[in-house]
């Protein structure tokens, strides 16, 4: 029977082989996931003489970005490809592009493309040139290193988006962001296949639109940063090439400050405005009772309707409490006139006189979930938002307009102001699976937005509160609601961040310049290693009130260096989780403690020098005392010994101080070191 056992005990391996390599020849980096694909044998070598030809009927839209994605590419590979530009067809090519048609920007529109790449051809086909163009990303994404050659693997993609509305809201009022910060972050949403741009044009901080009807506007309330009619239309220009719609906001009848700075009389208060320097909720707010307000916005909205091609117009409409209409004695006379029982019925009112208003443009409303009820036209989109962080179930607004007939867009769970780690964005699905919901209903719902507000954000370091979380976010809005394991999002995520940084984007290097400027000429080492593992206060606990920081602060400093999302601390949270499973061995672990616990002395001559970084002065202590603990923990646990009372005692104090901010950032190890010490405890039990 022997030679049975060795027979089979050879089959079984054998099996176990063959699984394990097609579960690994299945394994691709792409970003978003694509619908369906298949990897295939062989590979297609990226040679200097690939030739790329364009079929079919499209604009030059096409033809301009394949051109683009020859010279991303020749970057990639520095291979010198003979063809620099695309144009048409050409005979021979070894990569064919077919298009059935040029694509609109409009909601609904054809993305989908199929790739085959074989060992001696490609074909991209496409309903639209806009869906080749998120074949081109696919592809560039596919590129591999084979044998001293660049390769794109053989594979068969079937591809297209789950949802029509994948969008990046920026809040350009608050902190300006000049054009070269949307142009390199406009690449970064083609590049994960994010379609809609959203610019938050005015707040109570500032006004960004040039007006010709009203340069009191400019002059009074944009202190010289805004956007000229020349900087939106290459904004306009550059998003079309890439398919991506532009969104136009101005925030009505709240959040309206800055209007009112340059036109106090459209006010429900007489009184002088100033532009806010802080964040937060305020009280000036438009009078909806003036003729003057609906003649201005008229003549406003119809000239940024001239500007923005797209049929969409976001009118804001949140967060107006209503303290000035309060006070308002001819606006409260209003309401009894006309049997208003409550502020919302009034902004109502409103709104539906901005909703008339905009028919007339040829525009369609769209608003935060406030504007919504029963009296507004279905042909509005509501934007959802609100969330538990005021008491509010998530999605209870998304849904409510969904079933009352609107379409509908999420945001709430996609605000990455708040500094939540990339799992927490990944988990929020604009229609989760349990949800009660008609087919109709389902359709109704457009897809989702990511919302960088930029109270505490500037162009240095928006890239890195964008990117990578927000690839995470695309992939949610683009792949089936099946891929969603969070692990191999994990895996995938640095590797589009090393993609993102090739388009120029600034989420990796602006760390370092931060770094370097508080190191006041020191090795930037020791910062380096504390900075990996802290993140910085989630949610509004960073600015609480919003008066800690106001809009000239300076945004430079500790908490601005760390990323919301420090993967170093999660990667040793896992590999405490590994060992205490017996999964893996201490040397790893070991390694990196006695680093991080000879790493306070190295700060110490750094902070003397550097009295801004004094505030994380005993987070470093505490960052190095938590790793001698969890060295001294792992030896108890390797030598099965008991500790003292005591010394417990002392390693949980420890815990519980280490949880204080240093700095606004709060270091993100103590998971896997209390892991450790709760292992320990079970065990001397």
């Amino acid at each position: 029977m022997a030679p049975l056992k060795n027979i089979l005990r050879v089959v079984i391996l054998l099996l176990l082989f063959t699984v394990n390599a097609l579960a690994q020849k299945q394994t691709v980096d792409l970003m978003p996931l694509p619908k369906n694909y298949s990897l295939e044998e062989g590979s297609f070598v990226i040679r200097k003489d690939l030739i790329i030809s364009v079929i079919g009927e499209y604009d030059d839209r096409i033809e301009k970005e394949a051109t683009r994605f020859l010279r991303r590419l020749d970057e990639k590979t520095g291979l010198f490809f003979h063809q620099f530009q695309v144009e048409g067809k050409v005979p021979n090519a070894t990569f064919e592009i077919f298009v059935d048609r040029p694509g609109k920007l409009d909601l609904h529109e054809a993305e989908d493309y199929s790739l085959t790449v074989s060992p001696d051809k490609i074909s991209l086909s496409a309903t639209t040139d806009i869906g080749a163009i998120r074949g081109l990303e696919t592809l560039l994404q596919l590129v591999q290193v084979e044998d001293q050659q660049y390769v794109f693997p053989a594979i068969q993609i079937e591809d297209e988006p789950r949802f029509t509305w994948r969008g990046l809201m920026m809040d350009v009022s608050r902190h300006y962001m000049p054009l070269g910060v949307i142009f390199r972050n406009m690449d970064a949403m083609a590049a994960v296949k994010l379609n809609t741009l959203h610019l938050h044009l005015s707040d109570d901080q500032g006004f960004r639109f040039e007006t010709k009807a009203f340069p009191e506007l400019i002059k009074e309330a944009s202190e010289g940063n805004y956007y000229s009619r020349e900087d939106l239309e290459e904004i306009l220009v550059y998003a079309h090439q890439r398919g991506i719609r532009v969104i136009p906001e101005i925030d009505v009848p709240g959040h309206a400050t800055a209007m009112l700075v340059a036109f106090p009389e459209l006010g429900s208060k007489d009184t002088t405005y100033i532009l806010e320097q802080h964040a937060g909720i305020f009280d000036p707010t438009l009078d909806p009772t003036n003729e003057e307000v609906y003649t201005f916005l008229e003549t406003l909205f119809a000239e940024i309707a001239t500007v923005f091609p797209n049929p969409i117009f976001h009118i804001g409409g949140d967060e107006n409490n209503g303290k000035h209409w309060d006070a308002n004695p001819d606006i409260q006379a209003f309401k009894k006139k006309h049997k208003l029982k409550t502020n919302h019925e009034v902004q109502t009112h409103f709104n539906l006189r901005l909703q008339q208003m905009l028919n007339k443009l040829g525009k369609r409303m769209m608003g935060w979930e406030e504007i919504m009820t029963d009296k507004l036209e279905k042909t509005a989109i509501i934007h959802s938002w609100r969330g538990d962080w005021e008491g509010i179930p998530p999605k209870t607004s998304l849904y409510n307009a969904a079933r009352s007939g609107y379409e509908t867009v999420l945001s709430n769970g996609y605000y990455l102001d708040l500094m939540q780690p990339a799992s927490a964005h990944y988990a929020v699905d604009p229609i989760s699976p349990d949800a009660d919901l008609t087919a109709a209903e389902k359709e109704r719902i457009l897809g989702g937005e990511m919302c960088m507000w930029s109270e505490l954000v500037v162009p240095e370091t928006i890239d890195s509160r964008l990117w990578p979380r927000g690839a995470a976010i695309a992939e949610r809005l683009w792949s089936p609601g099946e891929v969603n394991d969070v692990a191999d999002m994990y895996r995938r995520l640095p590797i589009i961040s090393h993609e993102l940084e090739q388009l120029s984007l600034e989420h990796k290097t602006a760390r370092a310049v931060i770094l370097r400027k508080l190191a006041q000429g020191h090795d930037v080492e020791p910062l380096q290693t504390l900075v990996e593992v802290v993140e910085p206060m989630k949610g509004y606990t960073r600015n609480p009130g919003g008066t800690m920081y106001a809009m000239h602060s300076p945004f430079l400093l500790w908490a601005d260096a760390a990323r919301p999302d420090a993967p170093v601390a999660r990667e040793f949270n896992e590999k405490v989780k590994a060992y205490v499973k017996r999964e893996t061995n201490k040397d790893e672990l070991l390694v990196i403690l006695n680093k991080w616990k000879a790493n306070h002395a190295k700060m110490l001559p750094i902070i003397q020098d550097s009295p801004v970084l004094v505030s994380i002065k005993d987070m470093s202590a505490n960052f190095s005392a938590l790793a001698e603990t969890a060295i001294k923990t792992i030896s108890y646990l390797e030598a099965e010994q008991i500790p003292e009372a005591d010394w417990l005692k002392d390693s949980h104090a420890l815990l519980e101080a280490s949880k204080e901010n240093g700095g606004r950032t709060e270091l993100q190890i103590l998971q896997g070191v209390k892991l450790l010490v709760d292992q320990l405890e079970v065990t001397a039990k």
